[in-house]
């Protein structure tokens, strides 16, 4: 099983804390945008007697109001083709489990998230990478890299859309060309469209499920955990028009038990979030994409991507090893006793050797976090050794 790229490095942060240095954590998306109060009233609120199990695919009055939810974006399912997971960690397995068998292959445009590896680790499925570029702004490689990779044993392509970590937004035309492919090939479409509401610069999501003519070909995976900053709520789901699919899924939801039953009372709450509180998230997100990127920019010989969505992005340094890099920052620079925890990009990549001198960067820190963090990343490459 391999380590996460994301936390590996933490032994190295606590020592640092450890020590008195305060540490700007760019390493993992994890919001500091406050949780809507609708859903922290509904746990407060409660009247629940007994914290019993849900249903296997979830709460009923939840899965039709996730179904009323998709519906304002164009996105038409009924709640029997949900699944609720706990989280789109489980949802992800639950998808590869359903659709694959050991040794079975998915196509996958990297760098991708690099739980992917251990989700096909775990799963027993080769990932066969192909290769988006930062020159390209990650861009959907040409279809016809995808064509050539494509084998009897391959059972999948997968997308996430905003991407993590390129915060790569694909367009409709390219998620025309997936579909058009997974059609002709026989294929499942899986998308991991978690980071849907966050989209930038006038560019709108599109869904894998609005191209309605591939239903039995594509499988959407979701979570409360980024829209509306509950990571630790642990809810996701499984959405298909596949229905052989979703009895499949189902039998692995049954083997799990249930889906935590308090999470759901607050993720059916936090559908009631005003449109307010996402024109505010993603009016922060921009101001603090566009203060990264403009301060990224200003350090010579890097380069970087620009994110059309999501709340990542991919820096290329000039260093050979960006795990080298990330684990010195923590272990012997600082300025004025702070310093940076960044996740080296490599491990977001399954192509050997590629992606070494990248890190992603979450900017999920204030404008002026980020500013400093930026500042200290610049003085310690003026520094770094290889």
């Amino acid at each position: 099983m391999p380590s996460s790229p994301i936390r590996k490095l933490v032994p190295y942060a606590e020592e640092a804390t450890k020590q008195g240095k305060h540490i700007y954590y760019l390493n993992i998306g994890q919001p500091d945008i406050k949780t809507p109060e609708v859903a922290l009233k509904a746990i407060k609120e409660s009247d629940i007697d007994v914290i019993a199990y849900s249903r296997s695919e979830g709460s009923e009055i939840y899965r039709q109001k996730i179904s009323a939810y998709y519906s304002k974006h164009d996105i038409q399912v009924n709640h029997d083709d949900i699944i609720v997971t706990t989280g789109g960690s489980e949802a992800l397995l639950f998808a590869f489990g359903s659709i694959m068998d050991i040794d079975d292959e998915i196509i996958i445009p990297e760098p991708f998230y690099a739980n992917y590896h251990g989700f096909s680790t775990a799963s027993g499925v080769k990932i066969v990478p192909v290769i988006s570029k930062i020159e390209d702004n990650f861009a959907l490689p040409p279809i016809e890299e995808f064509e050539k990779l494509i084998t009897p044993k391959t059972k999948a392509i997968l997308i996430c859309n905003p991407g993590n970590p390129t915060g790569y937004l694909y367009s409709k035309e390219e998620i025309q060309k997936l579909a058009a492919i997974v059609k002709k090939y026989d294929l499942f479409l899986i998308a991991d469209e978690v980071y849907r509401e966050f989209t930038y610069d006038g560019h709108e999501h599109y869904s894998v499920m609005q191209e309605t003519e591939i239903g039995n070909h594509t499988i959407m995976i979701d979570s409360v955990s980024k829209r509306y900053s509950m990571c630790g709520a642990r809810v996701g789901c499984l959405v298909s028009k596949n229905k052989a699919l979703i009895q499949t899924v189902l039998k692995f939801a049954q083997a799990r038990l249930s889906p935590p039953t308090l999470a759901q009372i607050a993720s059916e709450a936090a559908l009631e979030t005003p449109q307010s509180y996402f024109d505010d998230v993603i009016e922060e997100y921009i101001g603090r994409r566009n203060t990264l990127i403009s301060e990224l920019q200003n350090i010579p010989n890097v380069k970087v991507a620009t994110p059309k969505g999501a709340f990542y992005c991919i820096a290329e340094l000039p260093v050979k090893n960006s795990d080298d890099f990330a684990q010195w920052l923590l272990e012997h620079f600082d300025i004025n006793g702070e310093t940076v925890m960044v996740a080296p990009a490599g491990g977001f990549y399954s192509t050997p050797g590629i992606g070494l001198n990248q890190i992603r960067i979450a900017y999920v820190l204030k404008k002026e976090s980020l500013v400093k963090a930026v500042n200290i990343i610049k003085e310690a490459l003026n520094v770094y050794k290889d």
